[in-house]
């Protein structure tokens, strides 16, 4: 983030954004020690006369300092303008926990000027009133991307990136271990439901009464509690598929239904 830009008209852009996004600048900010590299390499200071007529700053209703538009009106200018104005008084929220990424201004006009500058790069910031503060801020992930890599913010896109790669496998994990969970929970639930049904019919009529291929699945699956349904098939002779023991275990719950009714 810190690399300065090489053209004369981007160091005058950054170096109005992060002066008038920090001002009053603080003594050891970031802000203050990028501005005093670009206020070498420029050959002025922003705090001077000099300084605003290149930076075409005027002051707004409050005495805050804002630039001209003439200031940015070229595509590397607004991208060094932004540049500025987020290294001076903006903030990225570890993507671990949310994404958030935002601005914080004190004036009015310098707010209007940067949400003018993002939305030209088709990205839409909203506003919060934060106290004193405007706070101009990005919440979807893919257009904090964008941001990043208009501000030449590699190295952060890179780590956003990666840990937004992280989170997403997490949510497919998470999704399919729930999804495992549910579907474990749906059979265990049936499981028991038909055990329950069995030894109900074994109180009250006898698993005698069934049919033939009914008494063989009932005894197994008294036998076997916890098996699947597949598998319980595979030990039937002759074997059958998963919805045929499916079909013969839903008749014995009806039989037992039917009891039931009429007890």
């Amino acid at each position: 983030m810190k690399n300065l830009p090489q053209s004369r008209h981007c160091r005058l852009a950054m170096l109005a954004g992060l002066y008038t996004a920090a001002y009053p600048v603080r003594q050891g900010d970031t802000a203050e020690e990028l501005i005093e590299k670009l206020s070498e390499l420029l050959g002025f200071r922003p705090d001077t006369e000099e300084g605003h007529k290149a930076l075409k700053l005027k002051d707004d209703e409050h005495g805050m300092p804002i630039p001209d538009h003439i200031l940015v009106e070229r595509s590397c200018c607004k991208q060094a303008f932004v540049r500025g104005a987020f290294l001076a008084a903006g903030s990225l929220t570890n993507p671990e926990k949310e994404y958030h990424f935002e601005i914080a201004l004190l004036s009015d006009e310098l707010t209007a000027l940067i949400i003018k500058l993002i939305k030209d790069f088709d990205i839409e910031p909203k506003t919060v009133e934060r106290k004193k503060y405007h706070v101009v801020y990005v919440k979807e992930s893919q257009e904090i991307a964008d941001l990043l890599i208009l501000m030449g913010a590699h190295a952060s896109l890179l780590d956003m990136e990666n840990i937004r790669i992280i989170k997403d496998m997490k949510n497919r994990v998470n999704r399919r271990v729930n999804c495992e969970t549910a579907n474990l929970n749906k059979t265990v639930s049936a499981a028991v439901r038909q055990v329950s049904d069995i030894e109900f019919i074994e109180r009250t009529r006898g698993l005698k009464s069934l049919p033939d291929s009914l008494y063989e699945i009932a005894v197994l699956r008294l036998e076997q509690p916890d098996m699947a349904l597949k598998d319980l098939g595979e030990l039937l002779n002759p074997p059958i598929g998963k919805s045929g023991v499916n079909h013969r275990l839903r008749k014995i719950s009806e039989i037992a239904e039917d009891i039931r009714h009429k007890s």
